[in-house]
């Protein structure tokens, strides 16, 4: 029996769009369940920001009258404009092992985007770079996080065998928490504050809301980001909602914010950490957080019932990165890991090709565990 495809028009078919990944990866022991109310906001467009700048359609694919895949058609008109490119971003694309299916799924948004004039199509990607990006090519045995999507390994033959190829490559580091802080960091902190006025700096949630540190945050990341692959530039409702869903939960020790002192205490580099949420989400009930799934986050938000750490975001400022800003941010937080127990820190994606990034790691017990990859074909 052929695939068919519909189109996702109804709340209905949306929820059963998100719970999709769910059954499929239920009895994955690395796969982790992503918060279904947070995938249920990213997906509706009358509750995502990026809406304002993106278009969007998900499909779902029936074989035998069984639910057996999905795909998130979506075009970011902001980051074709920015890069003058002309392409149709796939994302939240999960399938069984079947290639009828996931041939099927990728024509719909081929043929989607093809009638709007767009001549690529690349993924997987989100809306924004906030969203998850990439798929999964290395690291299928070490447990996931919310942050990052993960996959069966069977979906990279898929891809390739349907003619996509690597775009973009971006890998991560699970890094060994030091006992003693490296000197590297701690030399360079301490001549980096003498000499150029740099200091680390606490703010409190009052300064972060309302005194508006955390918006001034957002906007050097969209600075520092600016010039990464696919990169597209956060909306002021954007870094609103990111405030509200991320700083005001955040423990503001594991956020570590730059000022220069000379220059009125700018804002010139942060860096962003979270208790890792991974084993509290396989707790849940399919990412709900009732009836009990609130507690198992709760006591990793709150208390820090985990030996990892998620080192999501690292920004400096291009003028502040020679001035070494970066060693007193890890500086800094590897004080406080080490107050809180944490063993490893996990980093999120950075890409294969900024050495300048990924030379930190030498200073470290640091090794490339994962590895996510973008994949792109032009449309025929």
């Amino acid at each position: 029996m052929s695939v068919e495809i519909i189109s996702v028009s109804s709340h209905k078919e949306l929820k059963a769009f998100v719970q999709f990944y769910y059954d499929l990866y239920r009895s994955c022991p690395s796969a982790v369940p992503f918060l279904f109310s947070d995938e249920m906001k990213t997906l509706d467009k009358t509750k995502n920001p990026a809406f304002e700048f993106c278009d969007a359609k998900y499909f779902l694919a029936y074989k035998d009258g069984r639910l057996c895949g999905r795909i998130a058609g979506i075009v970011n008109h902001r980051a074709n404009d920015y890069w003058q490119s002309k392409a149709v971003r796939f994302g939240w694309f999960d399938f069984v092992d079947d290639p009828e299916v996931s041939s099927a799924l990728l024509q719909a948004v081929a043929k989607w985007g093809a009638s709007q004039g767009l001549t690529l199509l690349v993924g997987p990607m989100g809306f924004e770079d906030m969203d998850r990006e990439g798929l999964l090519v290395e690291g299928f045995d070490e447990i996931s996080s919310m942050y990052v999507n993960y996959n069966y390994p069977y979906y990279q033959e898929h891809l390739e065998r349907l003619g996509f190829v690597k775009d973009n490559d971006y890998v991560e580091y699970k890094v060994k928490v030091p006992e003693v802080t490296p000197q590297k960091f701690a030399r360079t902190a301490e001549m980096v504050e003498k000499r150029y006025g740099l200091q680390t700096r606490k703010f409190n949630r009052h300064d972060m809301v309302e005194g508006r540190r955390a918006y001034e945050l957002f906007d050097v990341l969209n600075i520092t980001y600016k010039d990464l692959y696919g990169f597209s530039h956060l909306s002021s409702s954007q870094i609103k909602r990111l405030v509200e869903e991320y700083i005001t939960l955040a423990d503001l020790n594991l956020v570590s914010c730059v000022v220069d002192t000379r220059h009125n205490d700018k804002l010139v580099g942060f860096g962003v950490s979270f208790p890792s949420f991974s084993r509290a989400l396989r707790r849940t009930r399919d990412g709900r957080l009732w009836p009990m799934g609130w507690w198992h986050m709760l006591k990793v938000l709150k208390w820090h019932k985990t030996s990892i750490i998620d080192l999501l975001l690292i920004g400096v400022l291009p003028e502040y990165r020679v001035k070494g800003a970066n060693a007193l941010i890890f500086n800094d937080l590897i004080g406080w890991y080490q107050k809180y127990n944490f063993k490893y820190a996990q980093t999120g994606p950075q890409m294969e090709t900024n050495k300048g990034v990924l030379s930190q790691w030498q200073y470290l017990d640091a090794e490339c565990n994962r590895r996510h990859r973008v994949y792109i074909k032009h449309l025929e």
